[in-house]
């Protein structure tokens, strides 16, 4: 398999279905909102169709792959591959109108990432990545800030929709970088946070209660571009273990702060 011929199409089929999303922003019929679960977890048909539209294509781009998708598509493949995909993160963005959303899409091999695509509806940016390649923004080549020192950085973090019982410790973390940062942003878009970090617009990104699909591409991505994505103990279980800090070189200034206090 070339995998430098599927990223091309998988970029193909994202900007194919990154334009329907942006006609439906158009004309949303907001009557056609979901929920899933919680009140704030929502999900529209726009969703749903672009997570048909997707892993039709992608079954078309490399034939027998399992997939695993937002909107409950759940597949076992039969060739040790498999692709994890959002088909709208930021959906609560799109839902009001906010233009922050993208596509997700990560492709691995055996329980590792070869491939990892984001596509920024809006903006018309593709941030993508392959195994032993370098990371690209509509074809030009990106690389983490080489910023050094946490108190000059720019930081990006979400907020779960379920709150834990260790809201209040993930609180103050985020006070500690207040205090200790230019800032925080928070966009609504977990994969849009990691393609910023992997473009050295933002210099780490951490949050918690992710789903593997949230995080498959733009995590490879970041990883390509030179940075560090780990769990909160700084360990690899960030696709499936819910806790990601990301970085470029202040990465394991970022991590200290986030272990002294999520497991005191």
């Amino acid at each position: 398999m070339n995998l430098q011929e599927v990223e091309n199409e998988v970029i193909a089929l994202c900007a194919e279905v990154a334009n329907f999303i942006r006609t439906e922003s158009a004309n949303f019929d907001r009557s056609r909102i979901e929920q899933k679960g919680s009140f704030t977890n929502l999900v529209s048909y726009v969703d749903k169709e672009s997570e048909k539209k997707l892993f039709a294509g992608l079954a078309r781009i490399l034939p027998g792959c399992g997939f695993l998708g937002e909107e409950g598509t759940d597949i076992i493949g039969d060739n040790g591959y498999q692709w994890i995909v959002d088909p709208l993160d930021g959906t609560t963005n799109f839902l009001h109108g906010l233009p922050i959303f993208a596509i997700s899409i990560g492709l691995r091999k055996n329980d590792k990432t070869v491939l990892g695509v984001v596509y920024d509806v809006t903006n018309k940016e593709c941030f993508h990545a392959i195994e032993n390649g370098k990371a690209f923004c509509n074809d030009k080549e990106i690389r983490v800030s080489p910023l050094e020192n946490l108190n000059e950085s720019l930081l990006a973090t979400g907020f779960p929709y379920v709150h834990s019982a260790k809201k209040l410790i993930y609180l103050d973390i985020i006070e500690t970088f207040l205090e200790n940062s230019h800032g925080i942003r928070r966009l609504g878009s977990a994969a849009i946070d990691l393609a910023y970090v992997a473009a050295g617009r933002l210099e780490g990104f951490f949050e918690y209660d992710l789903k593997p699909w949230d995080v498959a591409g733009g995590a490879f991505i970041l990883q390509q571009a030179g940075g560090k994505v780990t769990d909160f103990k700084g360990g690899s279980n960030f696709l499936f273990g819910g806790e990601l800090c990301a970085g470029g070189k202040v990465h394991a200034q970022m991590l200290k702060v986030i272990e002294d206090r999520w497991w005191k």
